[in-house]
C-alpha cells in the first residue's frame, strides 16, 4: 500500500476541474470532478477517511487534474473519462446480456424492418431496447401486417429481383414485395416512413386516420380496400396491446428507478413514447468499491445517455445534487430543453414505482443467478424478506444445527449463504463439552452466544492495520442479516435469549422445524407457513439441510475419534502417549483397521511388537463375517 502523503500534490488551483487517481501500473482507478479542485483534492489526504476512500488513496500513487471553465464542462469531461477508463472505484454497471432493438433502415433504397442487438448504423431508426426478444418479434410480426415493408436479407432480396419470384411473406401479405414490382421504390419508402411515424406518434391519431380512410372506402364501395384497412386497424389494436398502451397518449418520457441494497444496486429504465412502453433495460452496480457519497443518479444518466437518444423529459425516483448541471449537459448534447423531474403523485409517480420494482427484481435475479442452483429463483430472497418483514434483503444468512447421539458427542455447525449462494470458506464448527449437561436448546443458546460474542469482539477491528501487520483476517467480524436455527419454538427461544443477553437487536432470527417445515419467529405463538412450492421455502430448506449435513460430518469424525479412544483403552501395553500418537495419526477406527502392520509400526512410539498386539486385538474385537446364499438370501453358518 502506498502512503498518500508521498504523492500529495501542492499548488493545486482553486478552479473547477476533473481529477484522476492512478495506481502503480498507470491505470486510472478513480475519476472525480470538483467546483474547487484544491478543497476537493486536499480532502483525500486527511486523517478521517471512510473505508473505501481509504482503500482508494492507498492503492493510488499519483493524481493529476484538468481545469475547465464551468461545472457543466466538468460534468461532461468526468462522464467521458469514466466511460473511457472504466475506473475501479467509480460506479460500474454490469449487464449480462445485450438487448434487442427494433430497427428500420430508413436510409436504404428499399428500407427493411429487422431486430438488431447493435445500435450503430447511420440511416437506421432504432426503437427500444426491448427486455424480451420474443415480445419484439411478436411486435414485428404484427407491424408487418399494418405496414408490409420487407424484412428479408439483402442477399435474398437480390435473388428475388433476379428470379422475379417473391418469397412466402409476399404471398401471405406480410411484405409488399417491391422485389418483383408489386409496389414501386417510392411507394415502399413511403410505407417505411409511415411505419416510423406510427412508432413515433400517438396510436390514437393513426387509428383515427385509418378508420376515416376505411369508412371513405366503404362509401365508395371499394370493399376490398376497406377490408384491408379494417385488418390494419385490428392489427394496430393488437400491436398497442403488445407494446403497452394503458398510459395517457400524451405521456412521453424516460422513467428511471434505482433500487439500492447493502452490497449491490440496480437501475432500470422504461422508455415511454405516446403512452406506450417502447423499451426497457436494467443494469447492476456492485457497491463493493464505490466510494461513499457517489451520486448514483449522475452515474446512471451518463451511462444511459452517452449511448442512447435523449428525450425532453426524464423522470427519476430520487433527487440529485447535480440537477441543474445534468439538465444543462443533456440539453447541450440533444439540442433541446431537457427536464429532470421527481414526481410525487399521479400517473408518473405510479410508473416510477413500477420501474423501481423492476429494478428490485433485476437485482434479485442477478443475485440468484450467482448461486448456480435451480432451487434458488429470482423471488426467493424477496419472498423471505417480505414474509419476515425484513427492511432489506437477507444477503447474508447464517444457519446453526446441533448434532448428538442421546445427548453425547455434541457438536454444532454454522453455514453461511451470501446472495443465496453457499460460502463454504465461512463455514464454522463448534465442539460442545458434554460434561456440562447440555441438551439441544442449551447447546443452541451456547453456540449462538459464542458466535456473536466473537462478532462483538471483532467488528470494530481495523482490517487495514491487521493486513499491514500480517495478522490473520477475523473469522467472525461480519454480522448476518438473518440467523436460521434448525428447530422449532424451543430452539428459537434459546437463540433469541442469546441475542437479547448480548444486546443485539438488528439481526433477524427464525427457526425452521422439520416436521411440517414451519418457520418460527421469536415470541410468536404461531408459525409462518410458506407456500409448499415457494422459492423462499426451497432456499431455507437448502440452507437448513446444508447446516445439518455439515454438522453430521463433523459429528461422525468426533464420534469416530471417541470410539477409537475407547478401543485403544482395551489394548494392553498402550500408555497415554502411545494412544495419543495413534489417535493423531489415524483419527478413526476405520483408518486404523485398514492400516497394515508395517504402517502401524511406523507411528512414533509404536514398534513391530506393539503393532502386532494392536492388529491381533482389532481382529479379536471385529464382528465375524457371515456368509449369505445370494440365490435365496439365507444366512449360512460359517
Amino acid at each position: 500500500m502506498t502512503d498518500p502523503q508521498s504523492y500529495r500534490p501542492s499548488n493545486i488551483p482553486l478552479d473547477p476541474g476533473v481529477y484522476r487517481f492512478y495506481d502503480a501500473a498507470g491505470t486510472v482507478i478513480y475519476v472525480g470532478k470538483a467546483k474547487n479542485l484544491k478543497n476537493r483534492l486536499n480532502s483525500y489526504f486527511g486523517s478521517n477517511l471512510t473505508e473505501k476512500t481509504y482503500r482508494m488513496v492507498h492503492k493510488a500513487n499519483r493524481v493529476d487534474w484538468t481545469i475547465v471553465n464551468t461545472e457543466v464542462e466538468a460534468l461532461q469531461l468526468e462522464f467521458t473519462w469514466i466511460k473511457s477508463y472504466n475506473p475501479e472505484f467509480n460506479i460500474r454497471f454490469k449487464d449480462d446480456k445485450s438487448y434487442p432493438y427494433l430497427a428500420v433502415s430508413i436510409g436504404a433504397d428499399f428500407p427493411k424492418i429487422y431486430v438488431s442487438r447493435q445500435k450503430k448504423l447511420k440511416g437506421t431508426k432504432y426503437f427500444g431496447p426491448f427486455a424480451h426478444a420474443w415480445a419484439l418479434r411478436s411486435t414485428v410480426d404484427t407491424l408487418q401486417k399494418i405496414y408490409p415493408i420487407r424484412s428479408c436479407t439483402d442477399g435474398n432480396f437480390d435473388r428475388a429481383v433476379k428470379s422475379k419470384r417473391q418469397c412466402l411473406l409476399g404471398d401471405i401479405g406480410k411484405c409488399a414485395a417491391p422485389c418483383v414490382g408489386w409496389i414501386s421504390e417510392s411507394e415502399h419508402k413511403e410505407l417505411a416512413h409511415k411505419l416510423v411515424k406510427y412508432l413515433e406518434s400517438s396510436p390514437s391519431d393513426i387509428e383515427a386516420a385509418i378508420e376515416s380512410e376505411m369508412n371513405e372506402a366503404a362509401e365508395k364501395q371499394e370493399y376490398e380496400r376497406a377490408g384491408k384497412l379494417r385488418d390494419q386497424l385490428h392489427a394496430i389494436t393488437k400491436s398497442n396491446e403488445i407494446m403497452g398502451s394503458s398510459l395517457s397518449p400524451n405521456f412521453s418520457a424516460d422513467v428511471i428507478g434505482i433500487h439500492e441494497e447493502m452490497t449491490h444496486c440496480a437501475a432500470s429504465i422504461f422508455s415511454v413514447r405516446n403512452g406506450r412502453i417502447v423499451g426497457s433495460r436494467s443494469w447492476i452496480i456492485e457497491m463493493a468499491n464505490v466510494l461513499e457519497g457517489e451520486d448514483l443518479v449522475s452515474a446512471t444518466l451518463s451511462k444511459i445517455y452517452l449511448e442512447n437518444e435523449i428525450p425532453s423529459e426524464i423522470l427519476i425516483d430520487r433527487s440529485t445534487p447535480h440537477h441543474d448541471e445534468l439538465e444543462a449537459w443533456l440539453g447541450e448534447m440533444s439540442g433541446q430543453n431537457v427536464e429532470i423531474a421527481e414526481p410525487q403523485r399521479g400517473e408518473k409517480a405510479e410508473v416510477i414505482s413500477v420501474v423501481k420494482r423492476n429494478a428490485h427484481q433485476a437485482l434479485i435475479q442477478y443475485l440468484s443467478k450467482r448461486s448456480n442452483d435451480a432451487a434458488v429463483s429470482g423471488k426467493a430472497l424477496e419472498e423471505i424478506a417480505s414474509a419476515l418483514d425484513l427492511q432489506t434483503l437477507p444477503l447474508r444468512i447464517e444457519c446453526f444445527d446441533i448434532s448428538n447421539i442421546q445427548g453425547n458427542h455434541m457438536v454444532a455447525s454454522m453455514v453461511v449463504f451470501e446472495d443465496g449462494q453457499a460460502k463454504k470458506s465461512e463455514y464454522r464448527r463448534f465442539a460442545i463439552d458434554d460434561d456440562a449437561g447440555f441438551d439441544d436448546t442449551r447447546a443452541m443458546h451456547h453456540v449462538i452466544t459464542r458466535r456473536l460474542k466473537r462478532y462483538l469482539a471483532e467488528k470494530d477491528l481495523d482490517l487495514h492495520e491487521l493486513a499491514s501487520a500480517g495478522a490473520a483476517r477475523p473469522k467472525f467480524a461480519y454480522a448476518p442479516q438473518l440467523i436460521v436455527v434448525d428447530g422449532g419454538q424451543p430452539q428459537v427461544a434459546a437463540a433469541a435469549r442469546a441475542l437479547e443477553e448480548l444486546g443485539i437487536r438488528d439481526i433477524a432470527l427464525v427457526g425452521l422445524a422439520k416436521r411440517l417445515e414451519e418457520v418460527w419467529l421469536p415470541g410468536n405463538p404461531d408459525p409462518v407457513i410458506f407456500p409448499r412450492h415457494s422459492e423462499a421455502l426451497y432456499l431455507l430448506q437448502r440452507i437448513r439441510d446444508e447446516a445439518h449435513r455439515f454438522a453430521i460430518t463433523f459429528h461422525r469424525s468426533r464420534r469416530s475419534k471417541v470410539m477409537l479412544e475407547s478401543l485403544l483403552d482395551e489394548i494392553p501395553s498402550l500408555g497415554e502417549s502411545r494412544r495419543k500418537s495413534i489417535l493423531e495419526h489415524f483419527g478413526s477406527i476405520t483408518a486404523l483397521r485398514k492400516a497394515s502392520n508395517e504402517q502401524i509400526a511406523q507411528v512414533p512410539g509404536i514398534g513391530e511388537k506393539t503393532a502386532q498386539i494392536i492388529e491381533s486385538t482389532l481382529i479379536s474385537l471385529s464382528p465375524q463375517a457371515q456368509s449369505v446364499d445370494m440365490a435365496t438370501g439365507e444366512i449360512l453358518d460359517s
